[in-house]
């Protein structure tokens, strides 16, 4: 036997699923534009830190000032207005140098800000 009329949950239940999806998609989009804003902080990251090991590697034919300058060069590329101090250290015993810097990158964002303290270390044998 057919029955006509509304089925379990009717119209009701169809709108709390379409709720249900809207407020998810919310969460996702959500967690998509904080994740892209904060991975942009961890992305110069590690193009600050891949630059300071490419010069670690080179360091025995540049001279520390060489090295700094190349390395503010490249912070200043990758990111405008970035400008850490860079520390060149070489050790004759055993022949190593070692790259560090630090910095912060403050991130403003609905709701949630936090200033991210970041100290790239990179350390190459001479």
């Amino acid at each position: 036997m057919v029955t006509r009329g509304t089925s379990v949950g009717g119209a009701a239940g169809r709108r709390g699923g379409t709720l249900g999806c809207l407020v998810s998609l919310l969460f996702f989009v959500t967690a998509v534009y904080y994740g892209f804003h904060i991975g942009e902080v961890y992305w110069r990251y590690y193009e600050v830190l891949e630059a300071m090991k490419s010069e670690a590697r080179l360091a025995r034919g540049l001279t520390d000032r060489e090295i700094r300058t190349r390395l503010a060069w490249k912070a200043d590329s990758i990111s405008p207005g970035l400008a850490p101090e860079f520390s060149v250290r070489r050790r004759a015993r055993p022949g190593r140098i070692t790259i560090e810097t630090a910095y912060s990158e403050r991130v403003v964002l609905p709701f949630f800000t936090h200033t991210f303290d970041l100290r790239p270390r990179a350390e190459e044998p001479l």
